[in-house]
C-alpha cells in the first residue's frame, strides 16, 4: 500500500519564494558579469554599499551621509513605502514584520483573521524583489534588511557598524527620549529581531565579521570618520605613480 505525502501549501509557497529570490539574485550577478566583460579592467568601482548596524550605532545617519556625498540613492525604511505601493499592502503592517522576530501565530492565524496582515515570508519575497529592482536603477546605499545577501557580492562594499552597549544606549535615549532601562530593552529587542530575521530567512549570522568588508566601531572613530572610511573604500585614492 502506497502512502501519498502532500506538502503543506504554505511550505511549498515559501520554498517557491526562496527559489525566486535566488533566481533574481543570480540574474543580478549575471548582469554584473556582463558589464565587467564589456568594461574590462576599467570596471572596478563599487556599485552598492550595504550597511548592517547594531541598534544605536548610527546606521541611518551614516548611510544617509555616505549617499549624499556620493550622490547615490539611499534605501532605508523608504523601502517599506515602495513595497506598500508596489504590492498594495498596508504600510503599517510592514512595520510589524520589518527586521523583526518571526511569530508563527501572527504569520498563520493572523492572516486568517485579518487579510491585511503580511506574513514574514511574504514580506521577505516582496523585500528581495524590491531591493533587486531598485539596484538595477544605479548605484545605491542600502541600510539593513539583509541587502548584502541579495545583491551581487562582487559589486558591493559590505559594512558593519558596531559600538559598545552603553554608547548605543545613550544614543537611543537621546534619539527616542527613553530612560536608560527602556532604551536598553529597546536596543536588545531590535538587535535580536534583526539577528533572528537574517538567520531564519538568509541563514547567516548577522554579527559574523566574515560577512563584511569593513567592521567599524563608531564609538572609537565617530560618525564622521566612519563616513570617510566608507568613502575611501568605495573610491580609493589614485596612486601618484598610476
Amino acid at each position: 500500500m502506497t502512502t501519498q505525502i502532500h506538502d503543506d501549501p504554505k511550505n511549498v509557497a515559501a520554498a517557491e519564494r526562496q527559489m525566486h529570490l535566488r533566481a533574481l539574485a543570480q540574474e543580478n550577478e549575471d548582469r554584473a558579469d556582463r558589464l565587467r566583460s564589456v568594461a574590462g579592467s576599467r570596471f572596478r568601482h563599487v556599485q552598492y554599499v550595504t550597511i548592517s548596524r547594531e541598534a544605536g550605532a548610527g546606521g541611518c545617519e551614516i548611510g544617509q551621509a555616505v549617499g549624499k556625498r556620493l550622490g547615490w540613492a539611499v534605501y532605508d525604511k523608504s523601502l517599506l513605502d515602495q513595497i506598500a505601493e508596489r504590492f498594495r499592502v498596508s504600510r503599517m503592517m510592514l512595520d510589524l514584520v520589518d527586521e523583526t522576530r518571526s511569530n508563527w501565530v501572527y504569520d498563520v492565524l493572523g492572516t486568517w483573521m485579518d487579510r491585511q496582515i503580511v506574513p514574514h515570508e511574504k514580506f521577505v519575497a516582496f523585500l528581495g524583489r524590491t531591493i533587486l529592482e531598485e539596484s538595477k536603477k544605479g548605484c545605491a546605499v542600502f541600510i539593513g534588511r539583509a541587502a548584502q545577501f541579495l545583491l551581487p557580492r562582487s559589486r558591493l562594499l559590505a559594512v558593519r557598524l558596531v559600538a559598545s552597549e552603553m554608547y548605543r544606549i545613550r544614543k537611543i535615549m537621546e534619539r527616542e527620549g527613553l530612560d536608560e532601562g527602556n532604551a536598553r530593552r529597546w536596543m536588545h529587542a531590535v538587535d535580536e529581531g534583526r539577528r533572528e530575521f537574517v538567520m531564519r530567512f538568509f541563514h547567516h549570522d548577522i554579527a559574523d565579521p566574515h560577512h563584511y568588508d569593513m567592521v567599524i566601531n563608531v564609538e572609537r572613530c565617530g560618525a564622521e570618520d566612519a563616513v570617510e572610511r566608507i568613502l575611501t573604500a568605495v573610491s580609493p585614492p589614485v596612486s601618484a605613480h598610476a
